[in-house]
């Protein structure tokens, strides 16, 4: 027995399914395949029932997964043990954010790798959906996006712990008869011309609020923030984006973009959100570096 055989238990016994398992593991089928055969001979156990939908752990199975995942937190408290007495940390550290808060990262990054030169970080600036599907493949340690708590609750192979919160406004001129509005109504934004961020959920959201009020004239999407700006500041369209964003992030903090509620949609809150593997044991670097991005927050 070695800890490849128990990382590939924990993994089949996670997804269901020896495919998955090998894909995500980055290892073939037959590796895998033969490395828990070799655990089951091993333990004079069947520990899974194979057939055409995956693999099911049997009774006996069930308990051996836990006590293996037991011991992988011994095994990683082994390693962090080891990490404290060299006094560093080390590794790769692989994360995935959507675009428009990159910047935050910069500062945090910058004291990171001061702290912990032997630490390689690597950013990934990508949607939502690319960087859940990259955590859940190991191709990322950890994601910050932008989603809905209904969205999260989905998928509970899903880890998340949230940043900031807020609601979805809409960003118009302060001299704009729309700045003059308590709240705007879809039918007030249809018949506008918008310019949106390139977000996955930003897209999705006006799009679902806005697609029975007629065709939906969009001018661009960017992740550029300061063209989105001067689209705006220039009379020539309105945004929609989250509320906190007109507020504490640049190029908006200057009083010319106003944020105004929009009317006639649920009372969805919206979260910036720390993602990652549920299940997967994180490493010390991988601890130190959340702590430092929720010490920001």
């Amino acid at each position: 027995m070695n800890i490849d055989q128990l990382e590939h238990l924990i993994e089949v016994a996670n997804t269901g399914s020896l495919t998955k398992a090998a894909e995500n593991l980055h290892v073939s089928l037959s590796a895998i395949s033969q490395s828990i055969s070799k655990l089951e001979r091993e333990l004079g156990i069947q520990l899974f029932i194979r057939n055409r939908n995956g693999a099911s752990p049997t009774f006996e199975g069930k308990r051996i997964i836990e006590k293996a995942s037991e011991a992988m937190v011994k095994v990683n408290e082994l390693k962090e043990e080891a990490n404290r007495y060299s006094e560093t940390l080390s590794g790769e550290l692989k994360i995935g954010i959507i675009p428009s808060p990159t910047n935050f990262l910069i500062d945090i990054v910058s004291e990171f790798k001061s702290d912990y030169p032997a630490v390689k970080i690597e950013i990934y600036e990508k949607g939502p959906m690319e960087i859940l599907d990259d955590i859940h493949h190991h191709r990322l340690d950890m994601g910050l996006i932008l989603t809905s708590q209904s969205l999260l609750e989905d998928d509970h192979s899903l880890r998340s712990e949230t940043l900031l919160e807020g609601k979805m406004v809409a960003g118009v001129h302060k001299h704009s008869s729309l700045a003059k509005l308590k709240m705007i109504s879809p039918e007030d934004l249809i018949s506008n011309t918008l310019v949106l961020y390139n977000d996955d959920y930003i897209k999705k959201f006006t799009e679902d609020i806005l697609s029975g009020f007629g065709e939906i004239d969009i001018m661009f999407t960017s992740n550029n923030l300061d063209a989105i700006k001067r689209a705006v500041q220039k009379g020539l369209a309105v945004t929609i984006g989250l509320d906190y964003s007109f507020n504490s992030h640049q190029p908006f903090q200057n009083g010319d973009i106003v944020s105004v509620p929009i009317s006639g949609i649920r009372d969805e809150r919206v979260y910036f959100t720390l993602v990652r593997k549920e299940g997967r044991i994180p490493t010390l670097t991988v601890k130190e570096f959340m702590k430092r991005i929720k010490r920001k927050f």
